[in-house]
């Protein structure tokens, strides 16, 4: 998660509007996001109170307001927040630049006060609310770890060319080449948008780690892209035993991982994407204009894989691969899936069947046919995994279609007519409160 103190996010992104999309996307435990951001360390503290352990909600008069504005489907539902913050590490390691992203969580305020005093004496931590420091991974690590009883760090989206632990840009072959003597520390790898857990399972090396997903939401329409599922109390602890044994760690809802940015390579300037068997072929080389194409994720697992595709270690989680909802909304009416339309549409879908993930996973496809056949029909599709896949590649996103644009829309969909659909200015953010 990141707040609206983080570069390149929405201005909604604060604890209202986080906890509004939470609560109708069906999402119960966010993490605060940023939380070494002085301005948001202090609305952190003044507006979160105790919870469960380890664990906040926010002060009863902002959560009653908020249930004012929601469905009784979705009012109710219990939000909690832990904190969480996305460090970057900038430093030369073995002869190479390294760029790191890691996700770091502590269990109360005290722990977190200590961590930020620590990296405060390194970088600038106003700056941004995801900040950056010449640190060496395992130093960072060493500093989480310190930091408070029940701390712990995540390497982020662990494949991704330009910040993941594996990448290709900057990145190392083994936990250990980045994490040294404190490796044993890290016990979870998130995945990131353009890799699931089947393409992780390839490295038998990554067998004892549990693999989690998580939103990296830029704005609060957008919390809950991908999730970890948890079957424990609703306590700090008892999830981290869970990330530590893999009891109560129960999987994982994904982004086909052809529709994160970076998954095949590719050179976006040029409109060249490729596979990695092509890529091979022509030796990184971009045939257009004969620089070196970004190197993706699927490109990256095969170089360290050592097991064939389909494989699945024993004792590891599940997944399933999702589609967000306004985005199948979207194709249905065929507009953007930010537009108005689609936000109505999606408003008026969950006041009538509940969250967002819910109505993607759990509801019947009959009873999603009585609000709308079409969607019925898609959400059939998607869960059998019937979907067209255009990848991602240098940072284009990439498409994922479960209707075909050609595809004739049947009759009495009970869907608004084609002629009344007109795109809205898709970069409005909601106006909740």
């Amino acid at each position: 998660m990141h707040s609206k103190y983080s570069r390149a996010c929405s201005k909604d992104s604060d604890l209202e509007h986080l906890t509004w999309w939470a609560r109708r996307k069906g999402v119960t435990l966010m993490g605060t996001g940023d939380f070494t951001h002085p301005a948001w360390f202090e609305r952190l503290r003044e507006n979160l109170v105790p919870a469960e352990p380890g664990l906040f909600r926010l002060r009863d008069e902002m959560d009653r307001d908020i249930s004012r504005t929601l469905p009784d489907s979705v009012a109710a539902r219990k939000v909690r927040f832990m904190l969480s913050v996305e460090i970057s590490t900038i430093y030369s390691k073995g002869g190479r630049s390294r760029k790191i992203h890691h996700l770091v969580y502590m269990p109360d305020f005290a722990s977190a006060e200590a961590f930020n005093g620590k990296l405060g004496q390194i970088g600038d931590l106003s700056s941004d609310g995801r900040p950056i420091v010449g640190m060496d991974s395992r130093d960072l690590l060493e500093a989480t770890l310190s930091s408070g009883d029940g701390a712990y760090l995540v390497p982020a989206h662990v494949w991704t060319p330009w910040f993941g632990v594996f990448g290709s840009k900057s990145g190392f072959d083994t936990l250990e080449e980045c994490y040294g003597d404190l490796t044993d520390h890290i016990f979870a790898l998130e995945t990131g948008l353009s890799s699931d857990p089947a393409m992780n399972w390839r490295v038998s090396g990554l067998d004892g780690y549990r693999l989690v997903s998580y939103s990296d939401a830029h704005s609060p329409p957008i919390v809950g892209r991908e999730t970890t599922v948890f079957d424990t109390d609703l306590d700090y602890f008892g999830i981290l035993e869970a990330l530590r044994t893999g009891t109560g760690h129960a999987g994982t809802i994904e982004f086909f991982p052809e529709e994160g940015k970076y998954h095949v390579d590719g050179h976006r300037k040029c409109g060249v994407r490729m596979d990695p068997q092509e890529t091979e072929k022509r030796g990184g080389i971009c045939p257009m204009c004969g620089r070196k194409l970004t190197v993706g994720v699927l490109s990256r697992v095969e170089d360290l894989a050592d097991r064939p595709a389909g494989r699945r270690p024993d004792g590891a989680a599940g997944f399933r691969n999702l589609v967000p909802l306004p985005e199948i909304v979207g194709e249905i009416l065929r507009v953007g899936p930010k537009s108005k339309k689609v936000r109505g549409e999606v408003d008026r879908l969950t006041t009538a069947m509940g969250p967002e993930l819910a109505i993607l996973e759990e509801v019947p496809v009959e009873d999603i046919a009585v609000h709308s056949p079409r969607l019925a029909e898609a959400v059939g599709r998607l869960r059998r995994g019937e979907v067209t896949k255009e990848p991602g590649y240098d940072g284009e996103f990439g498409v994922i279609r479960v209707l075909e644009p050609d595809e004739p829309k049947p009759a009495n969909a009970g869907d608004p007519p084609m002629h009344e659909l007109k795109p809205a200015n898709v970069d409005d953010p909601p106006t909740l409160f």
